[in-house]
């Protein structure tokens, strides 16, 4: 086993810093679209050309910048405005530079990659670990101008970094290209276009503790009224006082509704924003804030009403339910969802399939959920997977991300914790210890199923593998003990059979008569062995 990596500990999952609710704003008059729209244009040109200063400036950013940009916005619109603005571009910059340097970690290990089989024979077999040389002179060729790519793609990267120039697109790259493939998207230019400027508004304001309702800019009463502070250039489309703009729609959230009038009732921060539904032609706004961190519980309390061990696949979660001490309960159950379609079906198919599992979770009486702390943004490079084009896309199409930050957020709701445990060997070695012996004619197995059980007992501290067969059932010690015992503290070892009759072990009959004569031994036998081996109930662990 010394080809084994270190595993990392076990640990429980934070809860959710934030919350975000949305409604529809419904019945809205021409007047108030075309107020949305005014109100959209006039802050999203400015947030880009913001984005452009903020670009400029590159690594030479500091607080002065930032004050001068917010400055410059204060004219056109107002304080609060101009400081929403330039928080989301100082975001938007950040998150571009984030991808920025994991594109040149991921350039770096194809790299890595192709160099290394490049330097081997042609035809030299790989291992579990390393890939081994091309087929042929003809893929060794194509492969060598493809490493001269990615070289020059590097260093034109590294460059980028290190001047600090970032590409950002604001309404999105994706939807930017689009715009030369309309047939394929099925769109006319008129639609593409409506999409494009939609996405390029900026109706949002931060919130602020202490100002009226949570929020000076957008703001919504208790009763669901909601109005809109016009910036300055705008302030002719005001229908009240003060400048603003009362929309005729009314708001009442369904979900934590009371929790978001507990915060507008006493002044308490909420953020607001509002976009239009290109695709539906609806108009919505989406409220959140942040609340308390919230102090996650102990490991140890996580396990003390055993796990329920989750493994995470392509089109379904393999769900196994475990007691503290390690053993599988019950038999396997199966979450599915379906990942094709539109990126809505995708995230709904995700929000059911956790439901469910959270809702099985607590009717078996497990108190904390296991999962594997799965990462895939450097393993589905193509220079890692060669040819495996299909399981490329198998692992690029699990929404990782995506899937952590639902769970969390449904599972704090649930009362349920989250444990996240390393992913390593999981599939192999549950599928190496423990599909076979659960397998039956009633129940069918998979190597998914076992993939649960392990980490599901990972996340309970045992080791993946069951314990080890017992000695030869004649009973001597020429095969060895157990490799994996119980612990000291797990179970009390058992102690002799009491007698059948109330005569000691090896003192004579209650009539005081010997019931059968001795007689001498004709073989020649070892020293007892002191230790004893005594099968449980239970599976034990070790």
């Amino acid at each position: 086993m010394g080809g084994v990596r270190k595993l990392t500990a076990s640990f429980v999952v934070p809860g959710p810093c934030g919350v975000a609710v949305r409604d529809r704003l419904k019945h809205l008059t021409l007047e108030d679209e075309r107020a949305l729209r005014a109100v959209g244009a006039h802050q999203g040109a400015l947030a880009s050309r913001n984005l452009k200063t903020r670009c400029a400036d590159g690594l030479e950013h500091g607080a002065d910048t930032w004050a001068a940009r917010k400055r410059e916005l204060t004219k056109e619109s107002s304080s609060r405005i101009a400081g929403a603005i330039t928080k989301a571009t100082h975001d938007q910059w950040a998150l571009a530079r984030r991808c920025q340097a994991a594109h040149i970690q991921n350039l770096t290990a194809g790299i890595k990659t192709l160099r290394h089989r490049l330097s081997l024979p042609l035809g030299q077999k790989g291992t579990k670990r390393a890939a081994g040389g091309y087929r042929s002179k003809n893929e060794w060729f194509r492969k060598s101008r493809r490493l001269a790519m990615l070289e020059e793609r590097h260093t034109a990267a590294v460059a980028d970094w290190q001047a600090g120039r970032v590409r950002v697109v604001r309404g999105g790259r994706r939807l930017l290209n689009t715009r030369h493939h309309l047939t394929e998207a099925r769109l006319t230019e008129d639609e593409w276009r409506q999409r494009w400027e939609a996405e390029r508004w900026f109706l949002a304001a931060d919130g602020e503790s202490g100002k009226r309702f949570g929020n000076e800019t957008i703001r919504v009463t208790p009763d669901g009224e909601v109005s809109i502070k016009l910036p300055a250039p705008l302030a002719h489309l005001a229908n009240t006082r003060h400048g603003r703009y009362v929309l005729t729609a009314r708001i009442g959230f369904a979900h934590r509704g009371a929790e978001w009038a507990d915060r507008i009732e006493t002044n308490r921060a909420v953020a607001y924003r509002i976009h239009l539904d290109t695709d539906r032609g609806r108009w919505y706004l989406t409220a959140s804030w942040q609340r308390p961190v919230v102090r996650t519980i102990p490991l140890e309390t996580a396990r003390a009403r055993g796990m329920v061990g989750v493994d995470t696949n392509a089109d379904h979660f393999a769900a196994y339910r475990l007691d503290r001490h390690g053993n599988p309960i019950g038999g396997p159950h199966r979450f599915g969802y379906d990942l094709s379609g539109t990126a809505g079906h995708r995230d709904a198919q995700i929000r059911h399939a956790l439901t469910r599992l959270l809702h099985w979770t607590q009717q078996a009486g497990a108190k904390a959920v296991a999962i594997e702390d799965l990462d895939f943004t450097a393993e589905k490079t193509r220079e890692k997977h060669g040819g495996r084009k299909r399981f490329r896309q198998l692992i690029s199409g699990i929404p990782t991300a995506r899937l952590k930050a639902r769970l969390v957020s449904m599972a704090a709701e649930h009362g349920l914790a989250i444990v996240a445990v390393d992913p390593a060997y999981t599939s192999m070695w549950g599928a190496q210890h423990w599909q076979k012996p659960l397998s039956a004619p009633h129940r069918k197995m998979t190597r998914h199923d076992a993939a649960g059980i392990a980490i599901g007992r990972r996340a309970l501290g045992h080791p993946v593998r069951r314990r080890t067969a017992p000695p030869p059932h004649d009973q001597s010690d020429r095969a060895g003990h157990r490799t994996a015992q119980t612990g000291p503290g797990d179970r009390g070892r058992e102690g002799t059979r009491p007698p059948t009759t109330d005569r000691p072990p090896g003192g004579p009959s209650p009539s005081g008569k010997r019931t059968r004569g001795t007689s001498a031994s004709n073989t020649v036998r070892d020293a007892p062995s002191t230790h004893q081996w005594v099968q449980d109930s239970l599976m034990c662990t070790g």
